[in-house]
């Protein structure tokens, strides 16, 4: 909840402080004027509630969100739906996720529907009926739209500019950062913020995932040339090719999304370490509370390590209640260039393979992206071979693939399982299997434990030691191992510890990230030091810079302490 009046977040539905309501409980309603014929977003508590500002007439209730269809994409549905071309060219056309609102009226489109469509002759038509396709009536209709809601706007944008102007004041403005993924909520965002602060130069981070829409490339290209003043930085992950990675631990699920640290947050921490080193900055995100339940639990303003993704980063969310009615009425009402996939239909532009896409979504890009669309398919079917599916194209068809947990089929799933004996001549010892030789990359991962102390170990032995940052008392030992049931191994011993099992555990995560580490970059947005980094194939903790938190070795931060361990766990068949 937020109080408007106080700038302050609170978990009551009245604040604290000035005991007004807080703006989460202002409950709005989507209501539809048949004159108009338009949508209009009023509070349910006003006093011309259910009155149309325009014409006076009496609305009704007609949906909970909505979002404009552009003529592209109306012309998409006729020729889906078997309607004749231009049938709705004259008509208001809008739409909640796959049911569209035509002058009013409800037409549901089923994902049977999207799933069975002929996309090459859809893409046929649809080069056949373009050229006539005119926006001369849904222009008409977006200007009522936005001369009825001009009150709602209005207070969206005073709202939006306190809860700005509050949040930033605590900042210097050199350290703050607007995240920008070429989507509706961060293009609002950017544009709010801007005019909120009078900063035109504000610095921008675009992650480009590689997986882009098209679309969203040319509009990043077009919004730069278009604030020549922002200081605009791409993240981008040059090193790792999507395709490879999937072949080697699978494509992403929905709960196994790895290709956001490895596309995304990981580049984008980069950026963020190069330009800020060390310091806290603020960074105002298009996160919508509405967008999915996961974000509904999300705090406009988060700082909490526990929540955020880039550990030097407090996230700010100034649109953070808006729906994606208000989303569009912001854009149409102050001319806000955008980008065009929206005209297509998608309602959302993150990447175009991701596994979250409903079956609209994949329809489209079947439509607009075919040989891209084709290429996934092809992969995910062998894929889906390779792990033992019995009917592949089922598998993929339905979307199955989307539900996949853990490692099962893979063989890289063997790396993260912790195999280890108990040295029988030394307590607290362990001996661990290694995939590849001691090296100098291993001994370095004990950093954040304490000072790596190889002048301290039994030479011959190639021991080195490990003593604790503040009483200089060793307290862990590691030596290369030779054994008959490992290639490779390395022996680690707990000394002058509380719970050796404690620190063993801890070991056994670093132990993990030498076997399984896949460069997923999680560990670089983990420090907030910005001592971890991945230095060609190599995982490298910077002494100088480390602060020995152990957030990278604790499973409160990271499950299993290597992120692999969530994406290549292999579960049991029941």
């Amino acid at each position: 909840m937020w109080c408007i009046n106080c700038q302050i977040e609170t978990n009551n539905d009245v604040c604290p402080v000035c005991k007004q309501k807080t703006i989460e409980d202002i409950p709005t309603d989507v209501l539809w004027c048949h004159e108009c014929k338009i949508p209009v977003q009023q509070t349910v508590n006003q006093s011309d509630y259910k009155i149309c500002p325009i014409c006076h007439s009496k609305m009704k209730h007609l949906s909970t969100d909505l979002r404009p269809v552009f003529p592209e994409e109306r012309l998409l549905v006729e020729l889906l739906i078997g309607k004749k071309p231009y049938e709705w060219i004259q008509k208001s056309v809008w739409a909640s996720n796959s049911r569209y609102y035509v002058d009013g009226k409800s037409i549901p489109v089923a994902s049977k529907v999207f799933q069975a469509a002929d996309a090459d002759d859809l893409i046929k038509k649809l080069a056949e009926y373009q050229e006539g396709n005119t926006y001369q009536y849904f222009d008409m209709y977006i200007t009522k739209f936005v001369q009825a809601n001009k009150n709602r706007l209005n207070w969206l944008k005073d709202e939006a500019f306190s809860f700005i102007k509050n949040t930033a004041s605590k900042f210097e403005e050199e350290q703050i950062v607007l995240s920008f993924s070429g989507g509706k909520d961060s293009t609002v965002t950017a544009d709010i913020v801007i005019k909120a602060l009078s900063n035109p130069s504000l610095v921008h981070i675009f992650g480009d995932t590689t997986l882009e829409f098209p679309l969203t490339i040319e509009y990043a290209h077009r919004y730069r040339e278009n604030n020549p003043q922002a200081i605009f930085q791409i993240a981008k992950n040059r090193e790792q090719i999507f395709y490879d990675v999937c072949s080697d631990i699978g494509p992403p699920a929905r709960m196994m999304r790895w290709c956001c640290s490895m596309f995304k947050t990981g580049p984008i921490t980069r950026v963020l370490n190069n330009l800020y080193r060390n310091q806290q900055i603020l960074t105002f995100y298009g996160i919508r509370k509405a967008e999915s339940v996961s974000r509904s639990k999300y705090n406009r303003v988060e700082g909490n390590s526990e929540s955020v993704k880039i550990q030097k980063q407090t996230v700010a969310s100034p649109i953070f209640f808006w729906r994606d009615i208000d989303v569009w009425l912001y854009m149409l009402a102050e001319k806000i260039d955008f980008n065009d996939a929206y005209r297509l239909g998608y309602d959302r532009v993150g990447c175009w393979c991701c596994p979250n896409n409903n079956q609209r979504a994949q329809f489209l890009s079947r439509i607009y992206m075919p040989e891209q669309s084709k290429k996934w398919r092809d992969f995910l079917i062998e894929f889906a071979k390779k792990i033992g599916k019995p009917d592949p194209e089922v598998y993929v068809d339905t979307g199955k693939w989307k539900a996949r947990q853990g490692g099962n089929g893979l063989p890289a799933a063997n790396d993260v399982k912790i195999k280890f004996t108990n040295c029988t001549s030394e307590e607290h010892a362990k001996i661990y299997k290694l995939v590849r030789q001691f090296d100098d990359e291993l001994v370095n991962l004990f950093t954040p434990f304490g000072r790596v102390a190889p002048e301290l170990g039994q030479k011959l032995l190639h021991e080195v030691l490990i003593v604790d940052i503040r009483t200089n008392v060793p307290i862990l030992s590691i030596q290369p191992f030779g054994n008959s049931e490992f290639d490779y191994a390395v022996k680690v011993r707990t000394m002058n510890v509380a719970s050796h099992d404690d620190l063993q555990r801890m070991v056994s995560y670093q132990i993990k990230k030498f076997n399984a580490c896949r460069k997923c970059l999680k560990c670089e947005s983990l420090c907030k030091a910005g001592a971890i980094s991945i230095i060609g194939d190599e995982y490298y903790i910077n002494p100088d810079k480390c602060v020995h938190c152990k957030m990278c070795v604790t499973p409160k931060y990271l499950d299993g302490g290597c992120m692999m361990e969530k994406y290549l766990r292999t579960l049991s068949k029941k």
